[in-house]
């Protein structure tokens, strides 16, 4: 039995995981950066240690420190989340040699899976589809131009340990393949530390679905269903939904199938998801494996029902799994929308700052998955997300009508937030009808802008508006039985609970 549990992360995903944790009766152990100090993670946390500085390679990233207060709190296991060290083949070792369960797949299992090359040849050998492309890295500009020959353009040239979007170019011609074959290396190379790249044929109109998978350390594997992951911005998800409205019922169960091999394939433990690239015919190829928790997994969870956490941590205890492919289904549609504290209409800049008020909605088939309150600051060394916004109900309608709803509830001032844009994502018809893929942002770009004189939120303005008329006539309006040296705020919300004056 693990008795207790250090997230070696942050935020979000770190509070996530200790709420499983404490409902299993697990304690929890917090690692902070000095940026961190007054995160909710670390409120929560039944035990807490500073691991370095603001800098995430002095903190999260940093192995050593980490260890170091997994030992000195007596934590017999550490669950990475999501990022950071979360697929880092060399981290997972290093707990391993100390004598600490690592919550995740093996490391050979890591290595495999995070080197793209591998892991087509991996699925190849277990008879998954993969796009058509390389099964060797290029080794020079001259043979990237010769392969995309032969391959046909338009090509997607990648890098073998990318992520995130990050390493990958499309190329249309084939005067561009050199410099963006060399743009690509120096990427790789920034952010994986690893210039190795590999070209496939890019798929025309494409849905970017992945499949939830779970295995045990006895060899038994399931898929969770799926999840449309399509509406995304250079790469970057912003919207997901589950089930998904594009594929049908006989496809899913085909690819849940392919997806379950792919994990058999590489012995694969714990929780993971398998990426598919889904064509305008419904033929569906190998994207990638990513050997961790995913930051939508909360739709999964919505619509199939599992604590993905709780079966993370019972897998590393070393559990079968409680339940058979068959015991397992999809109930209604879940939605997520990921709130982030970005500047949409200045190129998504982040927007890092104090949150002066926040209102979280609420309400039936709502979930909310923060670190964030009144107070709180956003800080400019990590991911800017503020957290993420779930909605379940019987039916996509249903589901749509109910994120339109506690978008508008979402209230968050001190600083800009990505919340009235994915309002317009909402109501954009491509997405209400379920018709769009992963061109949805470029195709809609013109329904996305604000609209002319809607570029400001008109309730704090109005409230604003209110508060200056009654302090300009605060004698004439001053209620009955408010002392005189009542501070103007108290006078301002006694009138306006009186008086009604903040009806706008």
């Amino acid at each position: 039995m693990i008795k207790k549990v250090l997230i070696a992360n942050r935020g979000e995903i770190a509070l996530r995981v200790m709420r499983s944790c404490y409902e299993m009766g697990i304690r929890s152990v917090a690692v902070y950066s000095t940026a961190d100090r007054t995160s909710r993670h670390v409120l929560f946390a039944n035990e807490a240690e500073c691991i370095g500085g603001a800098q995430s390679s002095d903190s999260y990233l940093n192995i050593d420190h980490i260890i170091a207060a997994a030992k000195k709190h007596g934590a017999d296991a550490i669950h990475p989340g999501y990022g950071f060290l979360s697929e880092n083949a060399e981290f997972a070792r290093r707990c391993e040699a100390e004598g600490i369960t690592f919550i995740g797949p093996k490391p050979e299992t890591m290595e495999e899976m995070g080197d793209k090359i591998s892991a087509r040849k991996k699925m190849i050998e277990a008879g998954v589809p993969v796009v058509p492309g390389t099964e060797e890295p290029l080794k020079s500009a001259e043979e990237a131009v010769r392969v995309a020959k032969e391959i046909g353009f338009p090509v997607m040239l990648k890098a073998s340990m990318g992520g995130g979007g990050k390493g990958m170019r499309l190329i249309t011609r084939e005067e561009d393949v050199v410099e963006m074959y060399n743009a690509a290396r120096g990427e790789a190379m920034a952010g994986f530390g690893d210039d190795t790249v590999y070209i496939e044929k890019f798929v025309e109109e494409p849905h970017h679905i992945e499949f939830q998978i779970l295995g045990d350390k006895h060899g038994n594997v399931v898929h969770l269903f799926d999840r449309e992951c399509s509406v995304q911005r250079r790469n970057q998800k912003i919207v997901e939904e589950s089930p998904s409205p594009f594929i049908n019922d006989e496809l899913r169960k085909e690819m849940g199938a392919k997806a379950v091999a792919a994990a058999k394939a590489v012995d694969y433990v714990g929780a993971g998801t398998i990426e598919f690239l889904v064509d305008k015919h419904h033929n569906f190829y190998f994207l990638e494996m990513n050997t961790r928790l995913q930051v939508e997994h909360p739709i999964t969870e919505e619509v199939v029902g599992v604590d993905l956490v709780k079966e993370q941590l019972r897998i590393a205890a070393g559990e079968p799994l409680r339940f058979k492919q068959e015991d397992l289904s999809q109930h209604g549609h879940a939605i997520e929308c990921r709130i982030c504290a970005e500047d949409t209409e200045h190129n998504f800049m982040p927007s890092p700052g104090v949150i002066q008020q926040l209102t979280v909605p609420q309400g039936i088939g709502t979930r909310v998955d923060s670190h964030c309150y009144e107070g709180y600051e956003i800080p400019m060394y990590y991911d800017p997300m503020i957290g993420k916004l779930i909605v379940w109900a019987v039916t996509r309608e249903y589901a749509i009508e109910r994120m339109r709803r506690v978008l508008y509830e979402y209230k968050i001032t001190g600083l800009t937030t990505n919340i009235r844009y994915l309002r317009r994502i909402i109501d954009v018809p491509d997405f209400k009808n379920g018709n769009y893929n992963t061109y949805f942002i470029e195709r809609n770009q013109e329904r996305l802008k604000p609209r002319k004189g809607f570029k400001t939120d008109s309730e704090p303005m109005a409230v604003i508006a209110a508060y200056i008329d009654y302090l300009m006539n605060v004698e004439e309006n001053k209620p009955n039985g408010v002392s005189e040296d009542s501070s103007a705020l108290t006078r301002w919300r006694a009138f306006g609970l009186q008086k009604g004056v903040l009806r706008v």
